[in-house]
């Protein structure tokens, strides 16, 4: 199958995924009720609506206010689409805004036009705010697969090499030295720089993919003026550029990050553009249109000649004023649906980075593709992969990314990072033989970690015999386990009271506890709030599902698998990559709590039991040997 057949079955079972994702959009819409979204972290309500004013984009923004649930973690962030509405009875508002940033109970939202805070002002009941459907994501995937099948030159040329068995084109020069990095991550530089087509960094968990990342593209940006880096989430586009920052390049980051802080805000686009000494001049053009707009007099022979004279003289301003701000930066950052931004058109660029590449749908990383001459893909395909929820696309191949794509047929792109500064060596060791053929190693600083002497790094908490089964609690939300959840507190509560409180407290120890399904998170965060030996800790513990922790460390994780029946059914925990991800975020300790007699009958998991057992014999068998030792 060529690259135009093969992009057109994509566009194919983007169209499907399309239609089951809007349909399951409406049934839930239609279906579910308020609290249930508000608890998924889809809604906020009830709203208190603040101040509204116009953003230095010319955009009408509205200030809300969260006022129940707060401790519940949401799902709003910068670019989403979302819906107003109103209870009893529900009615949605005809309209779709989008978000432009969250502060805690705080968030901004653009509003399509005045006549829409008319609307808002006008409501007498509570008003609510809930996750819109994602036209927008779809309609750029659709663009960018329709652009590339269509595509000539370096786009075409790219297109039929990804999908063809032909050798990715290099240049040729001695290997750079880079005394801070380690050989796996050197050569991973050297790999980029030599590319001429693509290059893939495989970075396994702990093994400073975003610092070799990093150091890349700074060396990139030795011979070219400029590079594009984007990254499917908000997040990751703000953790790289957080780190470009840091290393002194100049970064112009297009939306609002997710983490709202004076550093993060200093390098965004919107700040940038209020920052620039011709700013207030365009700010009094703009109100001079809107004040023309809404005091115009009938019969003002002259409106349209002095609306049109102050409109050419913003436009001007403004295109001055993005022509300085997209000179001065080295780094153009943003989520790949951004990058398909009115304000990047017509700009290329010699460089593409894609950080987060094997989450992204392979749609998604042509959108910004077509602006640039190569690609560099950064991540793991072995943590986790893109969401799809047409079972049928996902068998047909939607969920193949690019970045697995040309890992198979171009293996000689790629360069593993093999030496990982995050676990220690026992936690780390099942994780490098499952998914990397044993070539991750521990760097020897944190080979032997741990917070107690005589530690057991990997514990597995067996549930079977404790009273209860897992509970179904509603479509698409998920399931619990209760007496699970209530073991989780206890064994981590055992755990503190070896490590002593105020040790806890003086060093800082972090907890993460992770679970695969939503909703035992939900009851894992009530339980730490009913539970009074915790209060002093709370602060040190965080609890969230797999996804929530992607990219996250602590020095210790605590997992509840949740699945207990009689039948061996084990749903999405036989996502294997989620798995990675869940027992790959601890530096010190792990401590899994499932139902082996469930979990094991699939061999991921009957390998990880053996695993965990035949460490614990070792670990029994070594402290025999030592009190031998002192005995003698």
């Amino acid at each position: 199958m060529n690259g135009i057949q093969a992009l057109t079955q994509q566009r194919l079972l983007l169209q499907l995924e399309y239609n089951v994702e809007k349909e399951v959009f409406r049934r839930q819409t239609e279906e579910t009720g308020i609290e249930r979204k508000v608890k998924r972290g889809d809604a906020w309500w009830p709203l208190r609506l603040g101040r509204s004013y116009y953003n230095s984009m010319n955009q009408l923004a509205i200030e809300v206010y969260r006022e129940a649930d707060t401790d519940i973690e949401h799902n709003f962030e910068f670019g989403r689409p979302v819906m107003f509405f109103e209870v009893n009875p529900v009615r949605y508002l005809s309209f779709t805004a989008t978000v432009s940033y969250v502060d805690g109970d705080r968030m901004v939202i653009i509003l399509p036009d005045s006549g829409r805070l008319l609307d808002l002002q006008r409501m007498n009941g509570p008003l609510g705010v809930q996750l819109s459907f994602d036209e927008t994501s779809y309609r750029c995937m659709f663009d960018a697969l329709d652009r590339a099948i269509r595509g000539k030159g370096r786009l075409g040329y790219l297109r039929d090499l990804f999908y063809s068995k032909q050798r990715a084109q290099t240049f040729s020069f001695e290997n750079m030295r880079f005394p801070y990095l380690n050989p796996t991550q050197e050569r991973a530089v050297n790999e980029v720089l030599r590319a001429k087509d693509v290059a893939i960094v495989h970075g396994p968990p702990g093994t400073g993919k975003t610092t070799t990342l990093v150091e890349a593209i700074r060396e990139t940006l030795m011979r070219e003026p400029q590079v594009l880096v984007c990254a499917q989430s908000n997040m990751a586009v703000d953790w790289i550029s957080e780190k470009l920052v840091d290393r002194g390049i100049n970064v112009l980051r297009l939306g609002n990050p997710t983490r709202v802080n004076d550093k993060m805000l200093s390098f965004t686009y919107e700040r940038r553009f209020e920052a620039h000494p011709d700013y207030p001049q365009l700010w009094s053009l703009r109100k001079a249109i809107r004040d023309l707009r809404s005091h115009r007099k009938r019969g003002d022979e002259k409106y349209h000649q002095k609306l049109e004279s102050l409109k050419s003289r913003a436009t001007e301003l403004e295109i001055h004023i993005n022509s300085e701000l997209f000179g001065e930066a080295r780094v153009i950052a943003c989520t790949l649906v951004g990058s398909a931004h009115r304000l990047l058109d017509g700009m290329k660029f010699g460089t593409l980075f894609i950080d987060e590449a094997a989450q992204a749908l392979e749609a998604a990383c042509w959108i910004p593709m077509r602006r640039v001459s190569r690609v560099v893909l950064a991540g793991d395909h072995c943590q986790l992969p893109p969401t799809v929820k047409s079972i049928a696309a996902l068998k047909a191949g939607l969920g193949k990314t690019l970045m697995e794509r040309i890992v198979e047929t171009k293996p000689e792109t790629v360069t593993l990072l093999k030496m990982q500064y995050r676990m220690n060596e026992d936690i780390m060791r099942f994780s490098s033989d499952y998914f990397y053929g044993g070539q991750v190693e521990a760097a020897p600083e944190v080979k032997f970690r741990s917070i107690l002497d005589l530690d057991t790094p990997i514990e597995w908490k067996d549930t079977y015999s404790v009273e209860g089964k897992e509970e179904f609690i509603g479509e698409s939300f998920g399931r619990i386990n209760k007496a699970e959840a209530e073991l989780t507190f206890d064994t981590l509560q055992a755990y503190f009271e070896r490590i002593g409180k105020q040790r806890l407290l003086d060093e800082h120890i972090d907890v993460g506890i992770i679970s695969p399904y939503r909703a035992q998170v939900q009851l894992l965060r009530r339980l730490l709030m009913k539970r009074e030996y915790f209060k002093p800790f709370r602060r040190l513990i965080t609890i969230n599902t797999v996804d929530g922790f992607q990219g996250q460390e602590r020095d210790v994780i605590v997992i509840s698998l949740v699945r207990s029946n009689d039948d061996g059914q084990i749903g999405f925990l036989r996502d294997l990559r989620r798995m990675n991800v869940a027992i790959t975020r601890a530096r010190m300790k792990l401590i899994i709590l499932g139902d082996r007699h469930t979990l094991t009958r699939h061999p991921f998991f009957r390998q990880l039991w053996e695993y965990k057992s035949q460490f614990l014999f070792c670990v029994l068998l070594s402290f025999h040997y030592l009190c031998t030792l002192l005995y003698i």
